[in-house]
């Protein structure tokens, strides 16, 4: 059996929101800021059936009462228009996605030989 993902609340918590969030929405919106946070990246795109927008690295830790984390910035474009979106990974939610194993990497190409 497939192990599932934590829940979206687990892994991220808003800060604001200008536009309403969906699971699904804010699971995009964790995936890409927990890629910028692994590869320390500034910028990363985001885009589906959706929204389009991008996710801001924004290199600072912050705290809400007794949730903490790394802070995230999205301007976004959704079917209801465009909006911002403040939120932090949890630390709870990032050692639990660092204890899944990591992707398998794509199969190597063949080599032909000539």
């Amino acid at each position: 059996m497939a192990e599932q993902s934590p829940p979206y609340w687990v892994l991220i918590s808003v800060l604001f929101s200008s536009q309403p969030l969906s699971p699904t929405l804010a699971m995009t919106l964790h995936q890409a800021a927990f890629d910028l946070y692994r590869r320390g990246e500034s910028v990363q795109p985001v885009a589906g059936d959706l929204l389009t927008g991008k996710v801001h690295n924004l290199r600072k830790d912050v705290q809400m009462g007794s949730i903490s984390g790394p802070a995230f910035e999205a301007e976004i474009e959704t079917e209801r228009g465009s909006g911002i979106v403040r939120f932090l990974l949890t630390r709870q939610g990032l050692e639990m996605m660092q204890a899944q194993p990591p992707e398998p990497p794509p199969p190597p190409r063949p080599k032909y030989l000539n």
